[in-house]
């Protein structure tokens, strides 16, 4: 039988690390908080890649590539950025046996080298909008790591995009958080809460930040993607000037915006169950596994079974679906089940002599774990219709969980009371001061001010004093 992995209600975070491993998505490595993206990991980041790829370039992005190593001194120039990045660098010191002159940062993230290329690659407004994307490893010296959701090392894109006027990166801001929000909800089957952040959980830098923050199966809340709105601090500390329609230099007005594989970590803990991995269709890498059962069969038994698996697969490929036939004759029916179960394998297809006497197969769809009997004749089109629905239950599922769990709470006393319980949405009087507390006293974050959430003034659950409008508390990741 495959393994087994630790049920949920015994124990979420050794359920979270056996599946990662025993589904070979990653393994831990010698490098100190660093990961190994196994095969079947790096399958479904290539999916979330190529998707957003599409996106990105749909609203005239373009992709680049800007060194890994940032000179000490860029990091230097814009205060706000180094004081929130400094306790996580990584610094070269040495090279080629000597030591650098000046040492290089591995980019923790890269807003200050691209803006020293912005700044030699833009004279005039006829330069801009500038939208560049880059798909990249960063470093950020974690102490406290997990497979994918924090990670010393870790893949992701960030984008970079210079504008004219305020108005123009706000909106741009905002056109990629919505990006985002559609990858998130209609490709991973993950509903988000997009919104602003406080100031105090702002990109370091940035006028405002962004983000979409999903709820995970132990209801904590997960970071998916964020989007900010740079304003002009870094255009300042690198000279990133233009001249604009009025003849005279004026400073760009910058966003930048990143996802990385956390989202990976997001797709496990909101989908998947004791038996493994739960991907969505959308961005599975294999949609359905054939599974010929042909034990006892006689040779021509088996030979027709095979036939007709390998036959089925190629009309299923045609219809754009990653197919496998599990030919396997080492591993026995049931062992393969669980296999795939555990892997994520999104519809199952068993395929015996006494179903080819029918004219019929068993479909089995990876969430529900029940099984369907199916004709032949109808199996490639019944397969899409199965994946189709599989996608949107999904989504609806997990949506149904978030909802479930997201109360408001007018309190203080409740708050700490329903800490465990999912999102809180409460009045805070917007003081980093009172934010800070509420963190250190109940493990609460603020999440972010959600668009969809309706402002009403009132008062703050701990202070008492005045609240411009609820906003999102919660534990998380």
């Amino acid at each position: 039988m495959a393994e087994k992995l630790t049920p949920r209600e015994k124990g979420f975070s050794e359920w979270y690390v056996d599946l990662v491993q025993k589904a070979k998505l990653a393994d831990y490595s010698d490098v100190k908080g660093c990961m190994v993206i196994r095969p079947n990991g790096y399958a479904l980041w290539e999916n979330i890649q190529r998707t957003m790829d599409k996106m990105f370039k749909d609203t005239g992005v373009k992709n680049a590539y800007f060194p890994l190593l940032i000179p000490e001194s860029f990091l230097k120039k814009e205060a706000e950025h180094v004081e929130g990045f400094n306790p996580q660098l990584a610094v070269v010191t040495h090279a080629g046996g000597q030591k650098l002159e000046e040492p290089y940062v591995i980019r923790p993230t890269s807003e200050t080298i691209i803006n020293r290329s912005f700044s030699k690659w833009i004279q005039s407004y006829r330069d801009l909008p500038l939208l560049v994307n880059q798909w990249a490893n960063v470093m950020r010296w974690e102490m406290r790591t997990r497979l994918f959701l924090r990670t010393t090392e870790f893949l992701w894109q960030e984008g970079h995009t210079c504008h004219e006027t305020e108005a123009d990166a706000e909106e741009r801001t905002l056109q990629m958080l919505e990006v985002y929000r559609t990858f998130a909800e209609d490709y991973m089957a993950m509903p988000v809460l997009p919104g602003r952040k406080s100031e105090s959980e702002k990109f370091a830098g940035a006028l405002r930040t962004y983000s979409i923050e999903a709820m995970m199966q132990d209801k904590k809340a997960l970071q998916a993607g964020t989007s900010h709105n740079l304003g002009q601090n870094f255009a300042k500390a690198f000279d990133t000037t233009f001249q604009g329609r009025d003849g005279k230099v004026h400073y760009v007005w910058q966003t930048s915006w990143g996802s990385s594989t956390r989202l990976i970590g997001g797709l496990i803990l909101t989908h998947s169950d004791d038996a493994g991995l739960v991907v969505p269709p959308k961005i599975a890498a294999t949609h359905v596994v054939i599974i010929p059962i042909a034990g006892k069969a006689t040779d021509a038994e088996k030979t027709q079974v095979m036939e007709k698996s390998h036959a089925l697969a190629a009309d299923l490929r045609k219809a754009g679906l990653g197919v496998v036939v599990d030919d396997d004759e080492t591993k026995g029916p049931g062992f393969k089940y669980n296999e795939h179960e555990l892997i994520g394998t999104c519809l199952r297809i068993e395929l015996g002599p006494k179903d080819l006497a029918k004219g019929s197969c068993v479909m089995v769809r990876r969430d529900l774990r029940q099984k369907e009997f199916v004709s032949l004749d109808e199996a490639a089109a019944k397969a899409q219709t199965m994946l189709d629905q599989m996608q949107k239950d999904l989504f609806q599922k997990a949506k149904a969980f978030r909802d479930s769990h997201t109360f408001e709470v007018n309190s203080y006393e409740e708050l700490k009371a329903r800490a465990e319980d999912g999102f809180l949405l409460a009045h805070w009087d917007g003081d980093p001061k009172t934010e800070a507390r509420i963190k250190e006293e109940t493990g609460l974050t603020t999440r972010c001010r959600p668009f969809s959430l309706k402002q009403e003034p009132g008062k703050c659950v701990m202070t008492g004093n005045p609240s411009q409008g609820r906003i999102v508390f919660s534990k998380a990741y």
